[in-house]
């Protein structure tokens, strides 16, 4: 689902980054990711994530999507040459991410699955593209911060099936790629990493 006007401003505004630049700085703590790994972005918006990922992951491969074309445009105008040069930004949908199955060692999403309506076949699509060992990087929203009284009318969101930490925990652990850390925000949200296990589907 496309983002409004209004959700725009609000992801792409400077307290979104810095934000991400904390969520970023808990990331590394938790978790070793290589120096040289191949990593995804989903819904990149205006390309702020993708580049905390290129500053502090040093990837050698970082592929960005988004749904919406406006926001694969503003990421190419956000980020430097240089940047642009490091990082293969596309339109996308992340029910069908243009990779073959055990390929990428990290895929990252800020704040993507509340806007999708089959949040559970998105999950599954991450799940295939990671190699075992790989990182799912999830920050997320759960609905009493996005369908109050006030945000219900200014933002667009599916309404049907969403989750909070429960249900998010329960389907990432179905296809074999549980929550190994996370902070819990309770009506808020969650920031968390997801570690691909053996056993998931070959």
């Amino acid at each position: 689902m496309k983002l409004n006007w209004v959700e725009r401003v609000v992801a792409n505004n400077p307290l979104r980054a810095a934000l991400q630049r904390g969520e970023i700085r808990l990331l590394k703590r938790k978790v070793q990711l290589k120096k040289g790994a191949k990593i995804l972005e989903v819904g990149c918006g205006r390309g702020a994530g993708a580049r905390l990922i290129l500053k502090s992951f040093q990837p050698s491969l970082l592929c960005a999507l988004d749904l919406d074309i406006q926001m694969v445009q503003k990421a190419l105008a956000y980020l430097s040459a240089e940047e642009v040069d490091r990082v293969s930004l596309f339109v996308g949908d992340v029910f069908r991410l243009p990779f073959k199955r055990n390929v990428l060692d990290a895929v990252f999403g800020f704040g993507v699955l509340h806007h999708v309506p089959d949040w559970r076949g998105a999950v599954a699509e991450i799940e295939r593209v990671l190699k075992i060992g790989g990182i799912y990087f999830v920050e997320e929203f759960y609905p009493s911060a996005y369908q109050n009284f006030i945000t219900k009318h200014l933002l667009v969101h599916p309404e049907e099936d969403r989750f909070f930490s429960h249900e998010l925990r329960n389907a990432l652990e179905q296809v074999k790629l549980p929550i190994k850390d996370a902070i819990d925000f309770k009506k808020v949200g969650i920031v968390a990493v997801a570690v691909k296990q053996v056993g998931s589907k070959e």
